[in-house]
């Protein structure tokens, strides 16, 4: 089998992107390994209306669904497969697949994304994406005026807090602790903010609600006791989980740098610490988090790819 310019493990905006640039801008054999339908998360968002240019009201599965077809149209093959491991020898790349065979690549874009972590309360999955969301971003426009839940004491809870803080009613800041895993200054904003309660020592017991989704969260304390709260979103922030599989090796190690978290360290240009090899979107230090930005990411990522494999061949 024939080397390929490069390859792309993850069909996400990220990926997608990366496909479109790469073939596009001249690249003769890409492939994207996505082993399941390309899109990424955002496939299972039920309205859009932050994505530039697009008005009116969108699916994710909307706006996703011309992309493949547009990157295809230049060349990009989409091979449906898990890859398990990126290994490099000298200045080739070897794609491990699931199925026990390999092919070779001259560059190696990826971004497999992030799975935020469940925090594993009755009815958490059950109602997801029915009033259980975890970007504040995407969903909190939808509870304007209403009254809705954040779970977590980090960082990205506190800051997701404040955030709903201006669009709703009143923000129920669950934690498990009376401390927070916070900056200094980001705590003090939350207690001085007067429509944020806080629920502290506490956890969530139960999300419940009907077939139109969420209408309150049980809350067990310290002591055990129960609290219902009458609300129609919940928004957890207890963590993400890199998915970084392919990225680690047969002694454990992994291909690149990364930091504590398991995110990829890269620079403004994508680049990793192994030359030819990109990391794009959710999956790399800093990310944002958006689809927008995930895209621009592939793209950078695609045009050092193309400068990387015409001096690497030329």
């Amino acid at each position: 089998m024939a080397i390929l310019d490069c390859a792309i493990i993850g069909g996400g905006p990220a990926g997608l992107t990366a496909g479109l640039y790469t073939t596009r801008g001249g690249l003769k054999n890409v492939t994207m390994f996505e082993k399941g339908m390309p899109g990424g998360q955002i496939m299972n968002s039920s309205e859009i209306e932050n994505y530039p240019g697009v008005t009116g009201e969108i699916t994710g599965m909307d706006l996703m669904t011309p992309w493949p077809a547009q990157c295809q149209k230049f060349g990009l093959i989409h091979e449906m497969i898990n890859i398990v491991r990126i290994s490099k020898k000298d200045n080739l790349f070897t794609i491990h697949k699931e199925d026990g065979t390999t092919t070779d690549a001259h560059s190696v874009i990826i971004g497999t994304g992030s799975s935020p972590r469940r925090a594993g309360f009755a009815g958490e999955s059950e109602f997801f994406g029915r009033g259980v969301s975890t970007c504040a971003t995407c969903d909190g426009f939808f509870y304007k005026g209403k009254e809705v839940a954040v779970i977590g004491g980090g960082d990205t809870a506190l800051e997701e807090a404040l955030h709903l803080a201006k669009i709703c009613s009143k923000v129920y800041l669950i934690h498990r602790r009376d401390t927070f895993r916070s900056a200094p200054n980001t705590v003090e904003r939350i207690k001085n903010t007067e429509n944020i309660e806080l629920v502290l020592n506490s956890v969530p017991d139960e999300v419940y609600g009907d077939n139109m989704g969420v209408t309150g969260i049980r809350v067990k304390n310290n002591d055990g006791e129960l609290r219902d709260i009458e609300l129609p979103g919940v928004f957890t922030f207890v963590g993400n989980d890199v998915n970084n599989q392919a990225l680690i090796q047969e002694d454990g190690s992994f291909l690149c740098e990364m930091n504590e978290a398991g995110q990829v360290i890269v620079d403004i240009s994508m680049k990793t610490s192994v030359a030819g090899l990109y990391a794009t979107g959710d999956m790399r230090i800093a990310s944002p988090k958006q689809v927008v930005s995930a895209a621009g990411d592939g793209a950078v990522a695609a045009l050092q790819t193309i400068s990387y494999v015409d001096e690497l061949l030329n």
